[in-house]
């Protein structure tokens, strides 16, 4: 599956939210993205979990400009469908990862000169083979 990304301003962040589960200790922060959908704002949230991606999410404000990398699931849970937008990566918005900067589309095209004139070998009278 390719990587899900999406850039926009966070608009919202919701409490922090911690409990106790058969695996241990948990927290989870979501957080609200406003992005642009053609000519619309459109909005999302996501949710950052685990004690990394809620510090990484505090380094952010309302309001700032971000870059969203994301994963999503959906689970069953009585007859009903729930969606899970899961956050793995968060930084601040039109900055390259280390392996889009290094991709080989990133890089510019090498262009020749066009040829020239001087470019053309010399013709030595008699020696056209051409038939006509």
């Amino acid at each position: 599956m390719p990587a899900l990304e999406l850039e926009g301003r966070i608009t919202r962040k919701e409490a922090k939210l911690s409990g106790q589960s058969a695996r241990g200790a948990w927290v989870k922060q979501d957080f609200i993205l406003e992005y642009q959908d053609g000519n619309y704002p459109a909005e999302v949230c996501f949710t950052s979990f685990g004690n990394d991606k809620v510090a990484e999410l505090d380094r952010y404000q309302v309001g700032d400009m971000v870059k969203v990398s994301f994963n999503l699931r959906a689970r069953e849970f009585n007859g009903r469908w729930y969606n899970d937008v899961r956050v793995w990566r968060l930084s601040p918005a039109g900055q390259a990862t280390a392996s889009e900067r290094l991709s080989p589309d990133n890089f510019p095209p090498v262009q020749a000169p066009a040829p020239s004139i001087e470019d053309m070998p010399a013709v030595e009278e008699g020696s056209d083979d051409l038939p006509f």
